[in-house]
């Protein structure tokens, strides 16, 4: 088993990857920042006849990265109530992988992955950011891909998150839990 992480966030060393990192500790694992990435927004051409076209951007890279991959983290802070834009930018031009021939069997492959969220977030997240992992759940359950669970933790200034006892105790969890499969 083999796992990669997505990081959606922008600032380095922010609470979501400080959080993330704890998970993977000791773990050998993809990362994958999004923001190192260019990668444009899609464009709707679901319906057009001739279909998307090619974008010249980094996002099939991204896809290449993370498809040989068993196990999938998607790591986000939490803006204003959902994943943060470069995340949902990100997981939008899935309509467009999903008819790309390069990627036939795009759907396929991340049926067999199970998928994570690792997400932190200062308005009362706990609550607050649970439509946020209930709209990852309507993603994995389109694209077949089992959710394994989630972790939330409240963080809004840099360093934050490292008083929040318990996602950090639900982080070491997941690491154990990581560790078994692998």
């Amino acid at each position: 088993m083999s796992i990669a992480v997505i990081y959606g966030g922008t600032r380095p060393n922010g609470n979501t990857e400080l959080l993330t990192d704890q998970a993977i500790q000791a773990l050998e694992v993809e990362k994958v920042y999004l923001k190192d990435f260019n990668i444009l927004p899609i464009e709707d051409h679901r319906h057009s006849e001739s279909g998307f076209p090619d974008v010249n951007d980094d996002y099939n890279s991204i896809i290449d990265l993370i498809l040989p991959h068993d196990i999938l983290i998607f790591a986000t802070p939490i803006y204003w109530y959902s994943m943060s834009g470069t995340m949902k930018n990100f997981i939008d031009r899935w309509s467009q992988t999903l008819r790309d021939s390069k990627y036939p069997h795009f759907k396929m492959t991340m049926a067999s992955k199970k998928a994570y969220v690792i997400a932190v977030g200062g308005d009362n997240p706990y609550i607050k950011g649970l439509p946020m992992i209930q709209q990852f759940q309507h993603i994995f359950d389109f694209m077949g891909t089992s959710f394994e669970g989630y972790i939330i933790g409240k963080g809004s200034k840099p360093g934050d998150i490292k008083t929040d006892t318990a996602a950090f105790s639900a982080a070491k969890q997941l690491q154990n839990k990581l560790k078994g499969t692998l």
